[in-house]
């Protein structure tokens, strides 16, 4: 398989870089410039990463197979979903499992939802006129109260670290803390808890972002430049799994992989394996339950194998994080 290994240390920008990035433009000596120079050294390096993890036992089951074969380097656990627990067990039992947080503020699916840990009030914003936290990322913008939202994020945090595990990063379910509104406690906690935090250089660098409604660089770049100051490393592309996608899964998810940029590119995956999740999501289950068959087949296998990818996982972000920065989170 592509070489799987760790990575340089944090980029750290300095007063020139940072003061030059707050300016618009990619210019010689700005933020997007420095990063860009970098990466160009660094050659591919590719997280393939699997989301919703806890969301139900088949992305459990996903996650933990694909890892084991070496197929996915990474995966985020939703803590408020119903298959928490089992996901936590795993990990807990398997250090070399390699498991973020998944901040979740948004619970989509039709009959299959989920609420909050911290039982807000009605005025806090959190949730929808049922007690669910809401189904897009458009109305927890409109409606949460960032404090409410920085507790939520917090005890998510928490409750995943209760049960043992060996949290390595953090990312957000359909990309909600990368929000104007958010960003700053996303960025805030993850330093707090010396974790890699999933954020691009751009923001057209993040596929995902059909979210972030309204989102342009000039909003997205302060906090961008905020995540670089406090010792993040971020990404320059992140791809993820195809929605509308028809026909074989093999030859899409060989464009989508074998063709990454040079430079550092995180792939959201969501494989599933069949069982329930076809009533949880019957639109698209079909495309979770293909993306897992086709990972843990052995010509998948072996072509990934074949490609000139460096694959690495989050810990060794997480390792060198927490190398070159001391502790600041609150005892």
């Amino acid at each position: 398989m592509g070489r799987t290994e760790g990575i340089r240390g944090p980029y750290r920008a300095s007063a020139r870089q940072l003061a030059t990035a707050r300016a618009a433009g990619p210019v010689e000596g700005s933020f997007r410039w420095s990063i860009a120079r970098q990466n160009r050294r660094m050659d591919r390096t590719v997280v393939l990463h699997v989301d919703d993890v806890g969301m139900c036992h088949g992305a459990n089951v996903a996650f933990v197979e694909l890892s084991r074969l070496g197929t996915v380097t990474s995966g985020s656990v939703m803590v408020p979903c119903p298959w928490f627990p089992e996901a936590a067990e795993l990990a807990a039992r398997d250090h070399m499992l390699d498991l973020g947080v998944h901040l979740t503020l948004t619970s989509e699916k039709t009959h299959y939802r989920w609420g909050p840990l911290t039982r807000p009030s009605a005025a806090a914003g959190l949730t929808d006129p049922h007690g669910y936290l809401w189904r897009d990322v458009s109305s927890v913008r409109r409606h949460a109260h960032p404090d409410a939202v920085e507790a939520e994020m917090r005890a998510q945090v928490d409750r995943a670290l209760a049960a043992g595990i060996d949290v390595t990063h953090l990312d957000a379910h359909m990309g909600a803390t990368l929000a104007p509104e958010f960003a700053d406690a996303y960025i805030r906690i993850a330093t707090d808890y010396r974790l890699p935090l999933l954020m691009t250089t751009t923001v057209a660098g993040y596929a995902p972002n059909n979210h972030l409604v309204g989102v342009d660089q000039a909003t997205y770049e302060p906090l961008a430049t905020a995540a670089v100051a406090h010792g993040q490393r971020l990404f320059d592309t992140v791809l993820e799994t195809n929605w509308s996608r028809a026909g074989e899964a093999m030859p899409l998810y060989k464009g989508l992989i074998g063709e990454v940029p040079n430079g550092l590119t995180f792939v959201c995956l969501h494989p599933n394996a069949p069982g329930e999740l076809e009533f949880i999501e019957p639109a698209s289950s079909s495309i979770r339950i293909d993306e897992y068959d086709l990972f843990r087949s052995e010509s998948w296998g072996a072509w990934l194998a074949e490609q000139r990818v460096t694959l690495t996982g989050m810990r060794p972000f997480r390792d060198r994080l927490r190398a070159g920065q001391p502790s600041r989170q609150s005892s």
